[in-house]
């Protein structure tokens, strides 16, 4: 059994990444401030690999606490700079089951991650997949407080060089200051939103 370095994960290692983008893909320079894309992945070992169980509550249980982690290192990364949008992923090893990722995708997990960030009224877009060391996977993003944002429809895409492992699950959350360069497409504009329910 891997010792445990976090409540009662073992987590092998912590990734982050950033992104500041000043032009978008026809060279047309930023219309107003560049977009900072973060994220923050940790490789974890899977207390389930391997095995079925009906009761999953050894991921969950101490999920909150991992968030409050990722929140406390999105603050870091981020340096002062207001994050509007988020998303999130799970990247499974070959020996484990999809859903035992999904169990760090919980409202238990990403609650502290919203207290992080000053709130987050949405609901959290999330993808995920089973994989193997260098699986490219697109971690959506919209914004915090209200999904139908049509400008902050956006992805970052990851991969990690030596993950995840067959007994690993690799958590992934992804940040953004703003939306797309240059977003034309109409729609709920983001000082428009009304902050009632998560969607508008």
């Amino acid at each position: 059994m891997k010792k445990a370095n976090f409540e009662n994960y073992h987590i092998r290692k912590w990734f982050s990444f950033t992104e500041e983008t000043l032009a978008n893909e026809t060279g047309q320079l930023a219309d107003g401030e560049p977009v900072y894309k973060y994220a923050i992945a940790a490789a974890i070992h899977n207390l389930y690999a391997g095995r079925f169980s009906e009761d999953l509550s050894e991921l969950i249980e101490h999920s909150p606490d991992l968030g409050r982690e990722f929140g406390r290192r999105i603050q870091e990364l981020a340096n002062g700079r207001e994050i509007v949008s988020y998303g999130k992923s799970i990247l499974v090893g070959m020996n484990c089951e999809y859903e035992h990722g999904n169990a760090f995708l919980t409202n238990p997990a990403a609650d502290p991650i919203r207290v992080a960030l000053g709130g987050g009224k949405s609901w959290v877009p999330s993808t995920g997949k089973r994989g193997v060391a260098g699986t490219i996977i697109d971690v959506p993003l919209a914004h915090k407080d209200a999904l139908y944002v049509r400008s902050h429809y956006d992805s970052i895409s990851l991969s990690f060089n030596d993950g995840p492992g067959n007994d690993e699950l690799i958590i992934i959350w992804a940040f953004a200051t703003r939306g797309r360069l240059h977003a034309r497409l109409g729609g709920l504009k983001a000082e428009e939103i009304q902050g009632e329910n998560g969607l508008i």
